[in-house]
């Protein structure tokens, strides 16, 4: 069967409710993570890194429907990111996306999904160290 996107080929919306829900577990007792998230509203980061992920990958664009374009730096720009806090997201969001088995995200899916995360979490870094 051939599919149209990654986030057709992995598994869809389940497997990206599993990696986000795995990182927020972490999140939510990390000491430099944490503090930078309310915490009323870490349901609400979580719904919003998976409408994220789903739609960078190819699934519904529920993120720019409910949140407009995603403007990465600019909603970032208020946490104070360094590249310890950059480091701390990829090791946590590493550690859920390796919770997540092989027969769902085959390796060359998962390297994909990691160079954009090691991307990302460079690009988002707006404090020196």
């Amino acid at each position: 069967m051939q599919t149209s996107s990654v986030y057709d080929a992995i598994g869809g919306e389940e497997t990206f409710r599993r990696l986000v829900a795995g990182f927020y577990a972490r999140v939510r007792n990390d000491d430099i993570l944490a503090p930078m998230y309310p915490a009323e509203d870490f349901d609400g980061a979580a719904q919003r890194l998976q409408w994220f992920l789903a739609q960078y990958w190819g699934g519904p664009a529920e993120f720019n429907a409910n949140r407009g374009a995603p403007r990465l730096r600019m909603r970032h720009v208020h946490f104070p990111i360094d590249s310890a806090a950059a480091q701390r997201w990829l090791d946590l969001m590493g550690a859920s996306l390796d919770d997540i088995d092989e027969e769902t995200i085959p390796p060359a899916y998962r390297a994909m999904i990691w160079d954009h995360m090691q991307r990302v979490a460079a690009m988002l870094i707006n404090r020196p160290d």
